[in-house]
């Protein structure tokens, strides 16, 4: 004999309760051949919740792997040794998938976009007046997860680039210079001539 029936509206002396008052669920579970019922504020483990005009009721997830569920087929935690992936228990991750044991679920590895082009040749913000500098070029996430930052391929490169050693217009001022230095130098020189 059943003897709980606490919330229930109906409740038989052998399998408990029929219907439920109406906030609470109706959790039926069997052990051999007999079905018990007990009303409940909210379902264990193994259940989701429906509401219904008539009757509330816990249903059993259907993978006997998933802890809890959304929906009959959609599982939201799995039991211990199964990972979670697209709403199923799976004993393993599929390919292109990681498994991240701390939440037990199968992360999809992050898909990147094509390299775009190499940026100009710098070096200290600049882009000539050194003989060697570096060019970058960077690529999208097509395609990620919450905690895909770890699984995506490299998003930025960077490489070694001839730069043009002498900027435009600048051998010109070096030119110009050099004249005015030497100059400057015979003009030092008859100066000193003349004083000895």
């Amino acid at each position: 004999m059943f003897e709980n029936c606490t919330g229930c509206v109906m409740c038989s002396e052998d399998n408990g309760c029929v219907s439920c008052q109406q906030r609470l669920f109706l959790l039926i579970w069997r052990d051999g051949i007999r079905q018990y019922g007990a009303c409940v504020h909210a379902c264990p483990l193994g259940y989701f919740g429906v509401r219904g005009q008539e009757v509330n009721r816990c249903i059993k997830c259907r993978s006997p792997s998933c802890e809890s569920c959304f929906s009959k087929d959609f599982c939201m935690k799995c039991q211990e040794s199964f990972y979670l992936h697209k709403g199923k228990c799976l004993n393993t991750c599929p390919p292109d998938t990681m498994a991240w044991h701390s939440s037990r679920e199968c992360q999809e590895n992050c898909e990147a976009a094509p390299w775009g082009s190499w940026s100009p040749c710098t070096k200290q913000g600049r882009m000539c007046g050194y003989k060697w500098g570096s060019e970058i070029r960077v690529r999208e996430t097509l395609r990620s997860g919450k905690e895909d930052v770890a699984l995506c391929p490299a998003l930025s490169e960077s490489r070694k680039c001839r730069m043009k050693r002498h900027c435009p217009g600048e051998r010109n001022e070096n030119k110009r210079r050099s004249k005015e230095e030497r100059k400057a130098m015979k003009k030092k020189k008859i100066d000193a001539f003349r004083v000895a």
